[in-house]
C-alpha cells in the first residue's frame, strides 16, 4: 500500500524481482571458485539489467518505488533552528523617535572614498533598496552645505572609510562636528582594511583601541543595546564571518558599549584560563566622550547582519526619522498551477505537503494563503498520478486564493486583435466557473509578464472588459535588475505592483541541480538576497512555478525557512492579503509612484522580446525642440520640415504641430498612443524624426520622462530675450481672447502679488516662469550630457537663418546636407524669412505669426530685467561651463541696462 492507503502500481513487477532477488541470495553462499565466481558475476548482471528496466518504465509515475525513494531521501527539508523564536521575546526599543529629529530632514550624507569604491557602492545601493533619501559626497574635499535656515539638511552623515574622518584637516573637521552637536546628528563609521596589521592600535582622539586583519566566527548582538529595532537578539550566527580583515575594538571609556560581539576563528586563547572572550566587532559611542553618538564597524555590509543593524543605526541616530516600518506584507504566487511536462507537475502527495505546509506558515502569518494562477487549457494533461494531483488541488479550492492566467498560455503581446485576445480569456473564465475556481480576485499575471511592461493595450483593455482587472505585478519595470529599483505604477486604472523573485524558476526542481547547490540556496535564505528582499521591501509578492512544488518541493522549502529565519533575527511583523489589498496599501505608501515613467524597450533585450510585434525601434524621434514658447520655435520647425532627411511627427487633432506628450495629460495615454504619432514610412527617404513642443522647455518632470525614454536623443532650444518673451505671450494671450490679459495690462499681470486671483497669476507665473533659462536648463543637464544641447539665439535665427540651420545640420550630423539658401528668402512684408516656392515665391507661417505689437513699457521692461538679472547672470556661467563661448547680444544688452 501506499502513503495514501492506496495499492502500489506495478506490485506484480515488484514480486518478479524479489523472487530473483532470493534466487540470487541462495547463489551467493557459493564458494569462491573461478566457475561459481563467474556465475554469480552473471547473476548479478541479470538483477541489474532488471532493475534497469522496471525503473526506467516507471520513473515517470509518481508511485514508482524507487524514484520516490529517491526523491525522498534528496528533498530538504526545513532546519531553522531558533531558540528565541517560540520563547519569550527579550523587550526592546522599537520606537527611537525624539524631538531632536525635528532638528534635520531625513537624508544621509556619505562620504565615499571615490565614487566607485565597492563599500560605498553597497551603502548607496542599501539606501537606494530601501528608498532613504541620500548624498554622496567623496572625502577630502570641502564640506558640501550642511545647513537650510536653521535646520540640518542631513540626519545622519556616514563615512565608508572612518580614517579619513579621523584625518581631516582641522578646519573642516571642526565644522563637521559643530554641525553635529548643534543639530544632533549622529555619525556611522567602517574601518576598512589594510594590508598592515594594527594590535592595540588607538583611534586618533579617542579612548578607543583596535586590533586588525582577524578572522572571526560566531557573531551575536548585546540585546540590551537601544539601537535594537529591526534586528532581534538572543541568536549567535554559527560559523565562519564573510573575510580575514575584520577589526575588533577595546574601549577605555564608558561611552562606549559593543553592539556586536564574535570570536576569535583560529588557535589563540586570550586567557590563561582559556576562556574564549567575545570580540566587539560593532561598536556604539554614547557621545559622553565628546558630544556626538557614532556607531562605528569593524567590517563592511559583506555580512548580512551587519546590513540590519546599519538600518537599525540609521533609525537610531536620526532620533527615528530614518526608521523603517516593521510591517512587511507577504504573498506568494504559485504561477501556472496546471501548466508543466510529464513528470514535473504536482501529484496527490505534493498536493497533500502543500496544504501542510500552507497550514504550518498560517501559524507564522495569519491568513496566509498561496495564491495560485490557472490556465485551463492545461487540465488534466499529466500522467494518471499527476492528473489526481490536479483534482486534489480541485477538491480544495477554497484553501487557497485564485488568480487568471491565459487559456491557452500564449504571451498577451502575440494578439493583435482584441476580440481573439478576449475570447481566450472567456474560455479561461468558463474553465474557471465550470470547475468553481472564484473569478472575483481581480488580479491577473501575464505568461512571462508579457504586455504588463511594456504596455500592450489590448491586453489592458481585454483584461478590464473580460476580468474587471484591478491589479497585476511584473518584474520587468523599470527593469529586471538590478531588482532594488523595482517599482509600482498605475495605467489604465489597473495597479501594477512589483514583482520579486525568489532564487526559484520553472527549471528549479531538484535540489542536487540547483545552481550552486543546496548551499546557494540556504545562503539566499538566511541572511542572503530572498531575506534581505524581504526586510527591505513593505510590499512583497513572489513569483513561483508549479514545478517549484513538486519533485524536491523547493518552494516550500524556501519560504518556509526564510519566514522562520525573519522570525528569528528580526521583530518583522509578518502578514499577507489579497493582491488588492496589497495594492492599495503599496500606493498608499508610495503615492508618487501612481504615474508611470516610459522606458525605451529598444534598450532592454527582455523587453524587446515582450513587446508587441507591429512596434518599431525606429518610430521614436532622434531630436526634440524644447521650447520655450514665443521664442521661434514654430519657424525653426517648419524650416526644419524643408529638410528631405528630416520628418516631424504628425499632427495632432487638439495641438496641431505639438504632441505635447511629455508634459501633459497625453503621457498617461501611454508610449503607443505617442508611437502612433511617428510611422515608418518605408519609401520615404527621412530618417530623421523629430517633435516640437515649446512647452517641455519649463515642464519640471519632462527631463526625465525623455530621459528615460529617449536617452540618447538630441535637444534643441531657442533663447531670446526673456523680458521680450514674457511680453510675447502676454500679447499672444490676449490675441486668443484670454479675458484676463484683456482686463490687465501687461504691467499689472507681472506685479500681481501672491494674493491676487488665482487666474491672474497663473498668467503672471507664465509669463515670468519659463524666461529663467538657467534653472530649467539646469534641470535638464542634470540628464543630459552638454554635448546633448544645442541652443539657438532666438535674434540670429530671424536674421540669419541659414547660418543658424547649417548649424543644426552640423549638431545633428544630417546627411545629405541640405543648402537652405535656395529655400528660404526674406519677406519684407512679414519681417522675416519665408520658405519660397514656385519660382519667386514664398510661403510664410499663418496670421498670428509675426503679429506686430506695441512696444513695451519702458517700466516694465526695466522691471523685467531686474528680475531676469540673477537668471540671465546664472544663464552666462552655464553657457561658459558648457562651451559656448559666443553669447547672445539680446543677453549682453539685458545685462547691461539693468546694472544701469
Amino acid at each position: 500500500m501506499g502513503e495514501d492507503g492506496r495499492p502500489l502500481l506495478g506490485v506484480p513487477k515488484i514480486r518478479i524481482v524479489h523472487k530473483v532477488l532470493r534466487r540470487f541470495r541462495k547463489r551467493s553462499h557459493c564458494v569462491y571458485k573461478a566457475s561459481t565466481l563467474k556465475k554469480c558475476v552473471v547473476a548479478i548482471i541479470f538483477v541489474s539489467i532488471l532493475l534497469i528496466i522496471f525503473y526506467s518504465q516507471h520513473i515517470g509515475h509518481s508511485s514508482s518505488y524507487l524514484s520516490g525513494f529517491i526523491q525522498r531521501s534528496n528533498r530538504p527539508e526545513p532546519n531553522i533552528r531558533c531558540g528565541v523564536m517560540n520563547g519569550p521575546r527579550i523587550p526592546q526599543n522599537h520606537d527611537h523617535k525624539t524631538e531632536a529629529r525635528l532638528r534635520s530632514y531625513p537624508k544621509v550624507l556619505v562620504f565615499v572614498e571615490t565614487m566607485y569604491s565597492k563599500l560605498g557602492r553597497d551603502i548607496a545601493e542599501l539606501l537606494v533598496h530601501t528608498r532613504i533619501k541620500y548624498k554622496v559626497e567623496v572625502a577630502g574635499k570641502s564640506l558640501p552645505v550642511l545647513t537650510n535656515l536653521d535646520k540640518g539638511r542631513y540626519g545622519v552623515i556616514v563615512f565608508e572609510n572612518f580614517n579619513k574622518y579621523l584625518q581631516m584637516d582641522k578646519w573642516n573637521r571642526e565644522l563637521l562636528d559643530k554641525y553635529c552637536r548643534e543639530y544632533f546628528v549622529g555619525m556611522i563609521g567602517f574601518i576598512t582594511p589594510e594590508e598592515e596589521t594594527l594590535v592595540g592600535s588607538q583611534l586618533k582622539g579617542f579612548p578607543l583601541f583596535i586590533h586588525t586583519n582577524l578572522k572571526l566566527k560566531d557573531a551575536a548582538l548585546n540585546a540590551a543595546s537601544q539601537i535594537l529595532r529591526l534586528t532581534r537578539a538572543g541568536e549567535t550566527a554559527w560559523g565562519d564571518l564573510p573575510g580575514n580583515d575584520w577589526t575588533v575594538f577595546q574601549a577605555n571609556h564608558s561611552t562606549y558599549e559593543p553592539l556586536e560581539w564574535a570570536h576569535r576563528n583560529d588557535d589563540y586563547q586570550p586567557t590563561e584560563s582559556n576562556v574564549r572572550t567575545p570580540l566587539p566587532t560593532v561598536i556604539q559611542d554614547h557621545g559622553l566622550f565628546d558630544n556626538i553618538q557614532r556607531v562605528i564597524f569593524g567590517s563592511g555590509l559583506k555580512f548580512w547582519l551587519h546590513r540590519l543593524l546599519f538600518l537599525d543605526s540609521l533609525s537610531y541616530l536620526s532620533h527615528g526619522q530614518l526608521s523603517l516600518s516593521l510591517d512587511r506584507m507577504f504573498l506568494v504566487d504559485i504561477d501556472d498551477i496546471f501548466v508543466g511536462d510529464i513528470g514535473t507537475r504536482l501529484r496527490p502527495e505534493d498536493v497533500r505537503a502543500l496544504i501542510a505546509t500552507q497550514a504550518r506558515i498560517q501559524a507564522m502569518i495569519p491568513r496566509f494563503k498561496f495564491n495560485l494562477g490557472f490556465s485551463g487549457k492545461y487540465f488534466h494533461h499529466g500522467n494518471g498520478e499527476e492528473d489526481k494531483g490536479d483534482d486534489l488541488i480541485l477538491e480544495n479550492i477554497d484553501k487557497f486564493m485564485w488568480f487568471s492566467h491565459m487559456w491557452n498560455h500564449q504571451q498577451p503581446h502575440l494578439y493583435d486583435n482584441l476580440t481573439v485576445l478576449m475570447d481566450d480569456m472567456m474560455l479561461n473564465k468558463n474553465f474557471a466557473k465550470m470547475k468553481g475556481i472564484p473569478v472575483d480576485s481581480g488580479y491577473s499575471v501575464a505568461p512571462h509578464h508579457s504586455g504588463v511592461y511594456p504596455v500592450h493595450e489590448l491586453l489592458y483593455t481585454a483584461w478590464k472588459k473580460v476580468w474587471n482587472i484591478r491589479v497585476t505585478s511584473t518584474e520587468e519595470y523599470p527593469h529586471l535588475r538590478p531588482a532594488r529599483l523595482r517599482r509600482g505604477f498605475i495605467h489604465k486604472n489597473i495597479m501594477v505592483l512589483p514583482r520579486q523573485t525568489c532564487g526559484l524558476f520553472t527549471h528549479t526542481m531538484l535540489i542536487d541541480k540547483y545552481p550552486g547547490g543546496r548551499e546557494k540556496l540556504d545562503e539566499s535564505i538566511q541572511g542572503g538576497e530572498l531575506f534581505q528582499t524581504i526586510v527591505y521591501n513593505p510590499i512583497n509578492i513572489f513569483m513561483t512555478h508549479m514545478s517549484n512544488y513538486g519533485n524536491d518541493r523547493l518552494g516550500l522549502y524556501t519560504f518556509e525557512s526564510v519566514i522562520k529565519f525573519i522570525q528569528c533575527w528580526t521583530n518583522i511583523k509578518l502578514s499577507s492579503a489579497p493582491p488588492l489589498q496589497l495594492a492599495e496599501t503599496y500606493f498608499k505608501l508610495y503615492p508618487g509612484e501612481t504615474d508611470p515613467v516610459w522606458g525605451n524597450p529598444c534598450d532592454d533585450s527582455r523587453h524587446q522580446k515582450i513587446w508587441s510585434r507591429n512596434k518599431s525601434c525606429d518610430s521614436l524621434p532622434k531630436f526634440l525642440v524644447i521650447g520655450p514658447q514665443k521664442t521661434g520655435t514654430t519657424a525653426l520647425y517648419t524650416f526644419l520640415s524643408l529638410h528631405p532627411a528630416i520628418a516631424s511627427n504628425l499632427p495632432s487633432p487638439d495641438t496641431f504641430e505639438e504632441i505635447q506628450f511629455f508634459n501633459a495629460h497625453n503621457y498617461l495615454r501611454g508610449l503607443d498612443w505617442y508611437m502612433n504619432f511617428f510611422p515608418v514610412d518605408a519609401n520615404s527617404s527621412a530618417h530623421f524624426y523629430f517633435e516640437k513642443s515649446a512647452t517641455y522647455f519649463d515642464g519640471e518632470l519632462v527631463p526625465k520622462r525623455v530621459h528615460a525614454l529617449l536617452p540618447h536623443a538630441k535637444l534643441v532650444t531657442i533663447l531670446i530675450s526673456p523680458a521680450k518673451r514674457a511680453y510675447s505671450w502676454y500679447q499672444h494671450t490676449k490675441a486668443h481672447g484670454d479675458i484676463i490679459a484683456n482686463n490687465y495690462s501687461f504691467h499689472q499681470v507681472i506685479t500681481a502679488s501672491d494674493t491676487a486671483p488665482k487666474p491672474l497669476r497663473d498668467l503672471r507665473n507664465r509669463c515670468l516662469n519659463p524666461g529663467k533659462y538657467a534653472q530649467h536648463l539646469e534641470r535638464w543637464l542634470t540628464f543630459f550630457s552638454p554635448q546633448s544641447l544645442h541652443i539657438i539665439d532666438g535674434e540670429e535665427l530671424k536674421s540669419n537663418p541659414v547660418e543658424v540651420m547649417n548649424e543644426m545640420q552640423k549638431f545633428l550630423k544630417i546627411t545629405p546636407f541640405f543648402n537652405y539658401t535656395d529655400h528660404l528668402r526674406f519677406d519684407p512684408k512679414k519681417g522675416f524669412y519665408c520658405q519660397v516656392v514656385s519660382g519667386d515665391h514664398t510661403k510664410c507661417l499663418g496670421r498670428s505669426k509675426g503679429r506686430q505689437y506695441p512696444p513695451m513699457e519702458e517700466k516694465s521692461l526695466k522691471l523685467l530685467q531686474r528680475y531676469y538679472l540673477s537668471h540671465n547672470t546664472a544663464l552666462v556661467k552655464l553657457m561658459k561651463r558648457i562651451g559656448l563661448r559666443n553669447i547672445p547680444d539680446w543677453l549682453k544688452d539685458d545685462l547691461s541696462d539693468s546694472s544701469a
